[in-house]
Protein backbone atom coordinates (compact mmCIF):
# COMPACT_ATOMS: atom_id res chain seq x y z
CA UNK A 1 0.00 0.00 0.00
CA UNK A 2 2.97 2.60 1.22
CA UNK A 3 4.65 1.37 -2.55
CA UNK A 4 1.43 2.17 -4.36
CA UNK A 5 1.26 6.06 -2.57
CA UNK A 6 5.01 6.14 -3.75
CA UNK A 7 3.95 5.43 -7.07
CA UNK A 8 1.60 7.77 -7.40
CA UNK A 9 3.52 10.60 -6.32
CA UNK A 10 6.41 9.35 -8.60
CA UNK A 11 4.02 9.83 -11.16
CA UNK A 12 2.33 13.12 -10.32
CA UNK A 13 5.76 14.73 -10.12
CA UNK A 14 7.03 13.22 -13.74
CA UNK A 15 4.33 14.75 -15.03
CA UNK A 16 5.04 18.19 -13.46
CA UNK A 17 8.51 17.58 -15.18
CA UNK A 18 7.46 16.75 -18.40
CA UNK A 19 4.83 19.87 -18.51
CA UNK A 20 8.19 21.97 -17.78
CA UNK A 21 10.34 20.29 -20.44
CA UNK A 22 7.87 20.04 -23.10
CA UNK A 23 5.48 23.64 -22.44
CA UNK A 24 6.77 26.77 -23.53
CA UNK A 25 3.54 28.54 -21.77
CA UNK A 26 3.96 26.33 -18.94
CA UNK A 27 7.41 28.17 -18.89
CA UNK A 28 5.73 31.63 -19.07
CA UNK A 29 3.42 30.94 -16.25
CA UNK A 30 6.65 30.14 -14.07
CA UNK A 31 8.65 32.81 -15.01
CA UNK A 32 5.04 35.29 -13.78
CA UNK A 33 4.83 33.11 -11.18
CA UNK A 34 8.23 34.01 -9.66
CA UNK A 35 8.46 37.44 -10.30
CA UNK A 36 5.38 37.86 -8.58
CA UNK A 37 6.53 35.85 -5.58
CA UNK A 38 9.71 38.36 -5.79
CA UNK A 39 7.27 41.44 -5.58
CA UNK A 40 5.33 40.22 -2.73
CA UNK A 41 8.11 39.47 -0.84
CA UNK A 42 9.61 43.14 -1.79
CA UNK A 43 6.53 44.37 -0.58
CA UNK A 44 6.04 42.62 1.92
CA UNK A 45 2.58 41.48 1.07
CA UNK A 46 0.17 40.67 4.11
CA UNK A 47 -0.55 36.67 4.79
CA UNK A 48 -3.77 37.25 2.97
CA UNK A 49 -2.64 38.67 -0.14
CA UNK A 50 0.40 35.43 0.13
CA UNK A 51 -2.68 33.50 0.16
CA UNK A 52 -4.33 35.04 -3.00
CA UNK A 53 -1.21 34.71 -4.68
CA UNK A 54 -0.04 31.63 -3.87
CA UNK A 55 -3.84 30.29 -5.11
CA UNK A 56 -3.54 32.34 -8.30
CA UNK A 57 -0.61 30.77 -9.21
CA UNK A 58 -1.93 27.43 -8.38
CA UNK A 59 -4.97 27.78 -10.42
CA UNK A 60 -2.68 29.18 -13.79
CA UNK A 61 -0.01 26.11 -13.31
CA UNK A 62 -3.05 23.88 -12.69
CA UNK A 63 -5.17 25.22 -15.95
CA UNK A 64 -2.12 24.68 -17.62
CA UNK A 65 -1.35 21.29 -16.80
CA UNK A 66 -5.17 20.66 -17.63
CA UNK A 67 -5.59 21.86 -21.05
CA UNK A 68 -2.08 20.11 -22.18
CA UNK A 69 -3.71 17.00 -20.66
CA UNK A 70 -7.15 17.88 -22.95
CA UNK A 71 -4.65 18.71 -25.77
CA UNK A 72 -2.85 15.01 -25.47
CA UNK A 73 -5.82 12.90 -24.81
CA UNK A 74 -7.29 15.01 -27.82
CA UNK A 75 -4.53 14.33 -30.12
CA UNK A 76 -4.61 10.56 -29.09
CA UNK A 77 -7.83 9.84 -29.60
CA UNK A 78 -8.81 12.20 -32.87
CA UNK A 79 -5.44 12.29 -34.97
CA UNK A 80 -7.13 13.82 -37.80
CA UNK A 81 -8.83 17.18 -38.20
CA UNK A 82 -12.00 16.94 -36.16
CA UNK A 83 -14.30 20.67 -35.50
CA UNK A 84 -15.19 18.90 -31.90
CA UNK A 85 -11.54 17.95 -31.45
CA UNK A 86 -10.26 21.71 -32.31
CA UNK A 87 -13.40 23.06 -30.09
CA UNK A 88 -12.32 20.80 -26.93
CA UNK A 89 -8.55 22.40 -27.47
CA UNK A 90 -9.63 26.10 -27.97
CA UNK A 91 -12.15 26.03 -24.89
CA UNK A 92 -9.12 24.07 -22.95
CA UNK A 93 -6.90 26.80 -23.89
CA UNK A 94 -9.60 29.81 -22.98
CA UNK A 95 -9.61 28.05 -19.57
CA UNK A 96 -6.21 28.72 -19.03
CA UNK A 97 -6.34 32.07 -20.55
CA UNK A 98 -9.60 32.95 -18.19
CA UNK A 99 -7.33 31.62 -14.93
CA UNK A 100 -4.58 34.02 -16.31
CA UNK A 101 -6.56 36.69 -16.53
CA UNK A 102 -8.02 36.39 -13.13
CA UNK A 103 -4.69 35.68 -11.47
CA UNK A 104 -3.53 38.88 -13.17
CA UNK A 105 -6.54 40.97 -11.91
CA UNK A 106 -5.85 40.17 -8.42
CA UNK A 107 -2.45 40.89 -9.36
CA UNK A 108 -3.61 44.33 -9.95
CA UNK A 109 -5.78 44.52 -7.08
CA UNK A 110 -2.65 43.53 -4.41
CA UNK A 111 0.00 45.41 -5.98
CA UNK A 112 -1.33 48.60 -6.91
CA UNK A 113 -1.25 50.23 -3.95
CA UNK A 114 2.44 49.10 -3.09
CA UNK A 115 3.42 50.43 -6.19
CA UNK A 116 1.59 54.11 -5.65
CA UNK A 117 3.10 54.09 -2.62
CA UNK A 118 6.88 53.23 -3.25
CA UNK A 119 6.65 55.74 -6.36
CA UNK A 120 5.37 58.41 -4.26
Amino acid sequence: MLKQRFNSFKFAFAGIASLFKSEPNMKIHVVIGICTIGAGWFFSINTTEWCLVTLSIALVLSAEGFNTAIEHLTDLTSPDYHPLAGKAKDVAAGAVLLAAMGAAIIGIIIFSPYLIAYFK
